[in-house]
């Protein structure tokens, strides 16, 4: 009783917290989300006040944030647009994640760390936040646009690639190429018994969808919405997949509906509540001392994830000749680190390869780079539109590198 109470009050305090954060944010014209996660940091318990004391049972609360915002993205996606980003996402995807962690092993030379925390740590600032991508597009109206295509579609294969970086962590110091084999055999086997699902699901949904709008009932419409999402993003993670790529794939599946605009105009105000909730749970996560414990190691990482990620993810979609406007764009979009660096960062912790102010570090990297994420996909189209780079459009790309 004493637990489930404490619950309610934390519940009370994140929501309290998120109207103020998102108020203070609508004043000063930033996006919803840093407000949620600033605010996430005053109701945390590395902050005086108000705290909240059940954060892991609001983790928990806050999965449901992720598969509500990426269910919806996937209703307003349709296959044809992420196939025409197809070979980006399946080649530079996972390039550019290679690319990020060479990057950190390089930079963990220059600072003395080990190599096995150099990849660690390239790992951790290769991943970006689909979560906060997501809404960030969604807020500035991109979603749809070519290179909100292309992010999408990348951080969808980071998904699946923190899935074999959580595996193969550990044996960052005694790598050997049978885990590699073991980890793509098991990763293989999830996506090929995903995918009958899948196909099955895009040729029923549309009639049970159908089926049930004859039926004229509000409440039934919504939870058959709520049981397709939870279950693809159930079966997915049962799978060994990330709860994001089984939400987005269900929303995929229902965009194929004449009823998905509905749908998502029912699950809106429900999505938009969780969303508030992860983000300030993030908020709560972080400890605002990190900040000045190791101002190098952070400066260091923050410049991995900002200036690195902004050249690497630049140098891929170039790559695959699309124009450099475009290019900058994704280059800019993809610099910030969320929810996989934690996981990710605390499984190389508990292998013994990482110490304790890395993990604080990219706590508090992730909310930097969310505030400079947020500043650069602001201002970097007027900047480029400034500087007259990208205006006039390259040659036409092909299909493939």
């Amino acid at each position: 009783m004493v637990a489930t109470s404490a619950l309610y009050r934390d519940l009370a305090y994140v929501f309290l917290a998120a109207v103020a954060g998102g108020f203070v944010a609508r004043r000063l014209h930033q996006p919803l989300i840093l407000g949620y996660v600033l605010a996430g940091i005053l109701v945390g318990p590395f902050t005086p006040g108000p705290t909240l004391s059940e954060v892991h049972a609001l983790e928990l609360l806050a999965e449901v944030g992720v598969i509500l915002l990426m269910y919806s993205i996937g209703m307003e996606f349709s296959l044809a647009e992420l196939l025409k980003v197809k070979w980006v996402a399946i080649v530079g995807g996972p390039l550019g994640i290679l690319l990020s962690i060479a990057l950190g092993v390089g930079i963990g030379r220059w600072m003395g760390w080990s190599v096995a925390q150099g990849i660690v740590v390239g790992a951790v600032v290769s991943v970006a936040s689909t979560m906060v991508l997501s809404r960030l597009l969604v807020d500035r109206g991109q979603l749809h646009s070519e290179q909100g295509r292309l992010m999408i579609g990348i951080t969808l294969i980071e998904d699946l690639a923190v899935v074999i970086l959580t595996i193969l962590l550990p044996f960052a110091g005694s790598f050997n190429g049978l885990k590699l084999a073991q980890v793509t055999l098991a990763v293989g086997k999830g996506l090929l018994l995903l995918v009958p699902v899948v196909f099955a699901a895009a040729k029923l949904v549309p009639l049970l969808l159908a089926w049930v709008a004859r039926m004229k009932n509000d409440e039934l419409y919504l939870l058959v919405a709520l049981a397709l999402g939870f279950a693809v993003a159930a079966l997915s993670q049962a799978l060994g997949l990330s709860l994001a790529l089984g939400s987005f794939l269900a929303g995929m599946i229902v965009s194929g509906s004449e009823h998905a605009h509905e749908m998502l105009t029912r699950l809106s105000p429900m999505r938009d509540a969780f969303v508030a909730l992860f983000f300030v749970t993030v908020g709560a996560l972080i400890n605002p001392r990190a900040l000045l414990s190791d101002p190098l190691l952070l400066g260091v990482i923050v410049a991995l994830v900002v200036i690195g990620k902004m050249i690497v993810w630049t140098a891929v979609v170039l790559l695959f000749r699309y124009p450099l406007r475009t290019s900058l764009l994704v280059g800019m979009g993809l610099t910030q680190i969320g929810e996989f660096s934690y996981v990710l960062v605390q499984v190389g912790r508990q292998a013994g390869l990482v110490e304790d102010a890395v993990y604080n570090a990219t706590l508090a990297a992730s909310l930097l780079t969310i505030l400079v994420n947020s500043a650069l996909m602001r201002v970097g189209p007027k900047w480029l539109d400034r500087w007259r780079i990208g205006t006039v459009r390259a040659a036409p790309r092909t299909a493939a590198p």
